[in-house]
C-alpha cells in the first residue's frame, strides 16, 4: 500500500507537558531560594521596648557581629576603615542617619568605639535596632 502525498498531515502542535514540568520545577526553586536571599547578616539582637521607626528613604545599616566584624549594609569593614567610609557614603546625603545593629554578645566597649567612629564621621542621627521585648 503506497501512501500518496494527499494523505500525509504534518503535526504543528507543540507538546507543552515538558514545558509545564520545567516551569513548575523553576517555580519551586524560586519559592525555596527567595526567602534565603532576603536575609541579612545573622545577629542576635538584644530585646527592648521601643516603637518601630518609619523610614522614607533607604538608610545605612551598620551591623556588628558576635565576632566583632563591622558591616555597612552587607560589606565588611574594619574599625579603622569605618569613619572614612561613612564620610564618603554620607557626603551627598541631606539626612545623615544610620541604624546600628549589634549582637548582644559584643562587648559594650567595642560598640561604644563604633558609635564614636560614627559620630566622628558626621552622622547626625543614630538609631539602635533591637527586637521587640517579649512578655514572659
Amino acid at each position: 500500500m503506497a501512501l500518496s502525498s494527499n494523505n500525509r498531515r504534518s503535526f504543528s502542535e507543540i507538546n507543552v507537558t515538558p514545558l509545564v514540568d520545567v516551569m513548575l520545577v523553576l517555580l519551586i526553586i524560586f519559592m525555596v531560594t527567595a526567602p534565603m536571599l532576603q536575609q541579612g547578616i545573622k545577629v542576635n539582637l538584644p530585646q527592648a521596648r521601643a516603637q518601630s521607626i518609619k523610614s522614607e528613604e533607604q538608610k545605612l545599616m551598620i551591623t556588628i557581629t558576635k565576632d566583632q566584624i563591622i558591616y555597612i549594609n552587607k560589606n565588611p569593614y574594619t574599625i579603622d576603615e569605618l569613619g572614612a567610609t561613612l564620610k564618603a557614603l554620607q557626603a551627598y546625603k541631606k539626612n545623615k542617619q544610620v541604624f546600628l545593629k549589634a549582637d548582644k554578645d559584643v562587648p559594650y566597649g567595642f560598640v561604644v568605639r563604633v558609635m564614636s567612629e560614627i559620630k566622628a564621621a558626621g552622622i547626625q542621627e543614630l538609631g539602635m535596632v533591637t527586637e521587640p521585648l517579649h512578655a514572659r
